[in-house]
């Protein structure tokens, strides 16, 4: 885009394939809601997913332009986002789940191990890769066994917010708590092989090069992957261990409504995505409870009503 107010686009993928080839000759303040419709209907985006991921990066940088005065107006606010897919619910079971926090243990040496003690307390929290990742120490109590989760990295950077807007404490079972152990083993090994005086990182759970957090799930999801493959483990997005940790504490008959706070879900949230994990409907001890009250209850009307 050039000309009056000119904008540089940012090194981005989608923004460069998609949109640079109708825009690059405009002036910014000459580009209209019109123009940008005609190039969305004229492009053929190869899922939902990517015409969504695109529209919403085009609407930062005009939105930036905007509060760099550059132009008045956000002309993509106007545009349609297309409703976004949910994405399948596929938990690990539990043996799988541990093959692959073992494995990672087994694989990755030195600071690297930081990956297999993330891994290790995403399987037994269930909390959000971007909240695992935004961690710091001190959010972490290990003598009340709870960590305050009240951060996340979106797009690159640490927001001082959770996803639904509300800080939850997460209560640290024992492997959740062997994982903050390990993190603090490689955080002591990376201090004393240092050859150049550092700080220690302020995030429990922080990569092995070049940046201070973790800022995309790339970094981990290549360790994660390798294992898989490795094991012959089904493919899988890593953002299922928060659901292989959800589906854990619901087949092990865990009150849904403690269930729901840990994840930062509502009850009714819960329910609606892991139905199908609450019980089977052929669950006879369930039954069984049933028949106990009624029988308690006949038993107290017999007592009650006179001859």
């Amino acid at each position: 885009m050039t000309g009056t107010g000119h904008l540089l686009a940012p090194n981005l993928g989608s923004f460069n394939l998609y949109w640079m080839p109708y825009l690059a000759m405009h002036p910014i303040d000459s580009i209209t809601s019109v123009m940008l419709r005609n190039v969305v209907a004229n492009t053929e985006w190869p899922t939902p997913g990517v015409k969504r991921a695109a529209i919403q990066r085009l609407t930062t940088v005009f939105g930036t332009a905007v509060k760099d005065g550059l132009i008045n107006r956000n002309p993509v606010e106007s545009i349609e986002l297309p409703v976004k897919a949910k994405k399948p619910i596929d938990p690990f079971t539990v043996g799988e789940a541990n093959q692959i926090i073992d494995h990672l243990y087994k694989t990755l040496t030195h600071s690297m191990r930081i990956y297999a003690a993330y891994f290790e307390f995403a399987f037994y929290t269930g909390m959000r890769p971007s909240e695992i990742a935004a961690l710091r120490w001190e959010e972490v109590d290990k003598e009340k066994r709870l960590v305050n989760v009240c951060r996340i990295v979106a797009d690159y950077k640490i927001e001082e917010r959770t996803k639904t807007r509300n800080v939850r404490q997460v209560m640290l079972n024992s492997r959740a708590l062997n994982a903050i152990e390990q993190a603090e083993r490689v955080a002591q090994q990376r201090a004393s092989q240092s050859r150049r005086k550092r700080t220690e990182s302020a995030y429990v759970f922080p990569p092995t090069k070049n940046f201070e957090f973790i800022q995309q799930s790339s970094v981990t999801d290549k360790h994660f992957q390798a294992a898989l493959t490795e094991l012959g483990i089904r493919a899988r997005r890593q953002y299922n261990c928060r659901h292989t940790y959800a589906t854990m504490c619901l087949m092990a008959g865990m009150n849904p409504a403690f269930i729901a706070t840990q994840l930062g879900h509502s009850v009714q949230m819960l329910l609606s995505t892991y139905a199908r994990w609450i019980n089977s409907s052929t669950d006879w001890g369930e039954l069984g409870k049933l028949e106990n009250s009624l029988i308690g209850t006949k038993l107290v009307q017999t007592e009650t009503v006179p001859l």
